[in-house]
């Protein structure tokens, strides 16, 4: 039996008057967040929360994620995060699928969050934001301290779900991926001994969100174990970012693309001493090979670029310390995970060919939350995950990927599903058709572009459409370009093809019509 918690209990134990967190000048200790944690499993279980219920957290980076995160797992329920950006309705949608009883949100987003949370039937507990200087901050409500703690962690199996991480793939609503205790104690321990090889000394930089796969496995659950200490950032901004590595001794930082980018450009860096920064990780996305080389040779710190997703927990692959990177390259499989290419056929392709990005390991998924069907198409009946991802595979066996065979849109490093973009344009009682793709972004790697036709005698510009769907999901998703279009192509079994369809980001939002 074991339950993932124990990652804090055990560093706890270890060394309780070490800082765990830190925001700004606050700094939470192990001991500290230790005993917040059991004092909101207490909280849980006066709330009637049982082993297996599902407990849903919607807050940013704050010191409240690690003690709500943990008290959950402490009382052997199941952590629902989700992304403080979502809307009542997709709030609702989660808080529903998941069957979550409780959500913990921060009052930053309260109209949203509380509207979701009736409609789903599920109790809202809000947590404050710091009040002006972040040292004005209490670390958790009084609702919470008034609770003896509940020293023990719940006994659960391995196998027992621990997260369900909400990712769309191209099927249009939300899949709850099942990670297990298994999943993410091996994801951690394998992220912070084999990968990024943390120890107690090191101070990671916690710029990305924890409810995200990369933050909370990489950064949260593998700094604790390490006895490490995560500083965190409420919301990525650049020279937040180099504070906290020059006056907050910060080693290692966490981040996408344009974080980098970010940070490369920024007007402060080359004046600022960076020298105890010793690695990057960079995930979520391609990082261009010109900023890679460009940010190592500014900021003296190398970058490991690695894969994932959230169906494996999400570490897969990385760039490995003790052996030479290749810029471009995903890497090659962590400890304990497999990795191959595979053709239409089933079979694994020759090295230099592009084939399918099949895992098999200690990190997949148990399969997708109440979703039989979804979980028998991701799955092989011999535990291999098929990712959608196209990748050709070198004869050092380094992986590159090479395409998407999902739609999948990464923008700025947050997924962004068409399909559910597509679902909502529908609701426009103009449009007829649509087609929502991803088109090259300078900064973000990627923009969400959307092409529209509308149905005859119907009136909609870019701007009202943009609009409508801007009102109805989180803002990093909604289309920055919309182009009005009198047809979109088509095969011949009256597909839409995507491929074929000609946007860029700095065209005209609508073109003429014929």
């Amino acid at each position: 039996m074991l339950n993932l918690a124990s990652l804090l209990t055990d560093s706890a134990r270890r060394r309780p008057d070490k800082d765990a967190l830190r925001l700004g000048p606050l700094a939470t200790t192990y001991a500290e967040l230790d005993d917040l944690s059991a004092r909101t499993a207490a909280l849980l279980r006066s709330r009637g929360v049982k082993p297996g219920d599902s407990v849903a957290i919607a807050l940013p980076n704050l010191p409240e994620f690690g003690a709500i995160y943990y008290g959950i797992l402490r009382a052997g329920a199941v952590v629902v995060p989700l992304n403080v950006l979502l809307k009542r309705g997709e709030v609702a949608f989660h808080l529903k699928d998941s069957g979550a009883k409780l959500v913990f949100g921060t009052v930053a987003f309260l109209d949203e969050l509380t509207a979701g949370a009736a409609e789903a039937g599920a109790d809202f507990i809000a947590v404050p934001l710091p009040v002006g200087d972040p040292g004005e901050h209490t670390p958790l409500p009084d609702l919470v301290r008034e609770h003896e703690p509940l020293t023990e962690l719940t006994p659960r199996s391995p196998v027992d779900p621990a997260v369900l991480l909400y990712t769309s793939g191209t099927t249009g609503k939300p899949k709850g991926a099942t990670l297990t205790h298994d999943n993410l104690l091996w994801n951690a321990f394998v992220s912070a001994n084999k990968v990024v090889q943390m120890t107690p000394d090191d101070v990671v930089v916690g710029a990305l969100p924890l409810f995200h796969a990369f933050g909370q496995s990489v950064g949260m659950n593998a700094a604790l174990l390490s006895g490490a200490t995560l500083s965190l950032l409420p919301r990525f901004e650049a020279e937040g970012a180099l504070d906290i590595i020059e006056q907050g001794g910060a080693t290692i930082f966490l981040g996408v693309p344009t974080m980098y980018t970010a940070l490369l450009h920024a007007e402060s860096a080359p004046k600022r001493d960076l020298s105890k920064l010793r690695l990057c990780v960079s995930g979520g996305a391609a990082i261009a090979v010109e900023i890679l080389r460009a940010f190592e040779d500014q900021f003296g710190a190398r970058i490991l670029e690695g894969y994932g997703l959230s169906e494996s927990s999400p570490v897969a692959s990385f760039n490995h310390q003790d052996r030479p990177s290749k810029p471009g390259s995903i890497g090659t499989p962590i400890w304990g995970v497999e990795m191959k290419a595979v053709g239409d056929d089933g079979h694994e392709v020759p090295s230099g060919e592009p084939g399918e990005i099949w895992i098999r390991g200690h990190n997949v998924m148990a399969g997708y939350h109440n979703r039989p069907d979804a979980t028998a198409e991701t799955l092989t009946e011999d535990g291999w995950l098929k990712t959608g991802d196209v990748a050709t595979v070198d004869e050092d066996g380094f992986f590159f990927i090479v395409d998407r065979k999902k739609d999948m849109i990464i923008r700025g490093g947050y997924n962004v599903y068409p399909r559910e973009l597509e679902e909502v344009l529908h609701e426009h009682p103009a449009v007829a058709e649509c087609a929502v793709l991803g088109i090259p972004h300078a900064e973000l790697g990627e923009e969400v572009a959307a092409a529209v036709v509308l149905k005859p005698g119907a009136s909609a510009g870019p701007d009202e459409l943009r609009a409508f769907v801007k009102e109805r999901v989180a803002a990093y998703k909604y289309p920055r370009v919309v182009r009005i279009v009198d047809e979109l192509p088509k095969g011949a079994t009256g597909k839409i093809l995507k491929r074929e369809i000609e946007l860029t980001a700095d065209e005209p939002a609508a073109a003429p019509q014929a």
